[in-house]
Parts: structure tokens; sequence; C-alpha cells
């Protein structure tokens, strides 16, 4: 289980890189991307076969970043996690939010194993302040259920 210290350490990261952006703008990925810099993030996004995205440069793995970033977000498919996490620790990061969905146990264990912080099993977007709509609503209510990480 992801510890609100996890989370507050994660997010107090400023510069972060994102896999699991799209080409088409469609995937949650994409929406990260934009939010976060809207709230004031250095974000680079990562896609294997893009050179940009909405007109942006992307790179093709987080060892490619012109400079370091404190964390990556990753959200792609389980199965793909495991080797995202591999690559952040050979690139020298050692934060990654395995956003919901996309966490695997092998990735888990992994994280555990190398001494990489991970948060996983929350949506980013809840803890990305100032919280907006529908973000905002489903923070206050998983408070309220006492689902947040404590």
């Amino acid at each position: 289980m992801t510890s609100k210290a996890a989370v507050e350490d994660f997010m107090a990261q400023r510069s972060l890189a994102i896999v699991g952006v799209s080409r088409s703008g469609r995937k949650f990925g994409n929406v990260a991307l934009k939010t976060l810099r809207e709230k004031g993030y250095q974000v680079w996004p990562i896609h294997r076969h893009a050179e940009t995205l909405e007109g942006e440069r992307c790179f093709p793995d987080l060892k490619s970043l012109p400079q370091p970033v404190q964390g990556v977000v990753i959200s792609v498919p389980p199965a793909e996690t495991e080797k995202v996490v591999r690559e952040a620790a050979a690139a020298g990061i050692r934060r990654v939010w395995m956003q919901q969905g996309a966490e695997s146990e092998a990735a888990l264990r992994f994280c555990q194993e190398n001494g990489l912080r991970a948060v996983h099993g929350e949506c980013i977007l809840m803890f990305a302040q100032p919280l907006h709509s529908v973000h905002r609503f489903h923070h206050w209510l998983w408070r309220v259920l006492g689902k947040l990480p404590q």
C-alpha cells in the first residue's frame, strides 16, 4: 500500500518524465502531461516512436532526456511497467508513480529490491495541487471513505 509520505515526496518533485503519452492525445498520459504542466511541473514526454507530440519534443526513453528528472509517471499496461522501472533505475531516477492500473507485481518487487520509491494504485491528478473539478471531488470522496494513503 502507498503511504501518504510517499505521495507527498513524489509530488514535491518538480521535474518529471511521463511514460505513456500517445500520438492521438487521448490517453491518460496526455491528460497528466498537460495537467501537471499547468500546475507548474516541468514534464518531459516519453514515447518510443514519436519525435514530437502536440508540437513538443518527445524522447524515446528515459536515458535520452536532456537533463535529469526527479521522478517518472508511468501510465502503460502492467506488462510494460517492469521495463519502465528498470529503465528508470538505469537512468538514476529513484521515484516512480505507477498510475492506477499500470502497476505489476514484478515492477513493485523490482522497486522494492532496488531502492526505488514507488507510488502505486493512486491517480496522480488527485494529488497535484491545486485540485480542480472531478479530481477535487474524487480526493474529497476518498478522504471521507478513508481510502486516501495514510
